[in-house]
């Protein structure tokens, strides 16, 4: 499997999910800076594109704001309206709401503060070319570090969103119960993480890539790449 990597400035997860995805995961990593126009000689080989955590041009306007319109966007949306899997961590995500690939945004939390700390999140579909790998129900401890991750969109856009099975990611606490104190960030319904319509696009708020090692102490998040791989992978 094939990886590119897109890189703005700010961006200060990049060598991280780079390290999971090429040392943890073994797989083949493309760097692609946000200038560039395409996703350079892996544009048809990738099998996914990510969009790493950060503070993209500093987090001016808004979070992801200026990403959204860097030149290397309109490669990303091609290669994601034909089909191929984008995934979005953290700014990343913010990044996918404001490009318009995935529906939403993502605002101040409900506390006005900046929150770094492992928290628990449930995943809710099984549904999903990323979390295919985990069980329904499954809970999960992963780190978040984000002063915006507030996802928010009007009722009517959640109850769609709720009928097509793009809600993959609920806060909650330890036990999987969805409790007022779980939800971190006041999200609207406990979102944590979405696809689209499509089921291509993928955006999620805390960083699994930081919860993929025995060495950080936790392994949960690894469970997604898995999921990225299982329907990937094909025997030789």
């Amino acid at each position: 499997m094939k990886c590119a990597v897109i890189i703005f400035p700010g961006s200060n997860c990049d060598d991280d999910i780079v390290h999971v995805l090429q040392d943890v995961m073994g797989l083949e990593v493309n760097k692609v800076w946000h200038k560039e126009t395409q996703l350079q000689d892996m544009d048809s080989q990738s099998d996914a594109v990510f969009l790493p955590g950060g503070f993209s041009y500093g987090d001016y306007l808004r979070c992801g704001a200026l990403a959204g319109l860097s030149p290397i966007m309109k490669a990303v949306k091609a290669f994601a309206n034909s089909g191929g899997k984008v995934i979005g961590i953290c700014n990343g995500f913010q990044i996918l709401c404001e490009a318009g690939l995935l529906p939403g945004v993502l605002l101040r939390n409900e506390q006005q503060k900046f929150i770094c700390k492992n928290i628990y999140i449930k995943v809710e579909t099984t549904n999903s070319e990323f979390t295919c790998a985990a069980e329904l129900g499954q809970v999960l401890k992963i780190p978040i570090a984000h002063a915006e991750g507030r996802f928010h969109t009007s009722n009517e856009e959640l109850d769609q969103m709720e009928a097509n099975d793009q809600i993959l990611l609920r806060y909650c606490d330890e036990n999987g119960a969805l409790t007022p104190e779980s939800n971190i960030n006041g999200s609207t319904r406990a979102i944590a993480g979405i696809c689209n319509a499509g089921r291509n696009v993928f955006g999620m708020m805390p960083h699994p890539e930081r919860a993929s090692e025995e060495i950080l102490g936790n392994t949960d998040g690894r469970i997604l790449f898995q999921s990225l791989l299982k329907n990937t992978l094909t025997p030789d």
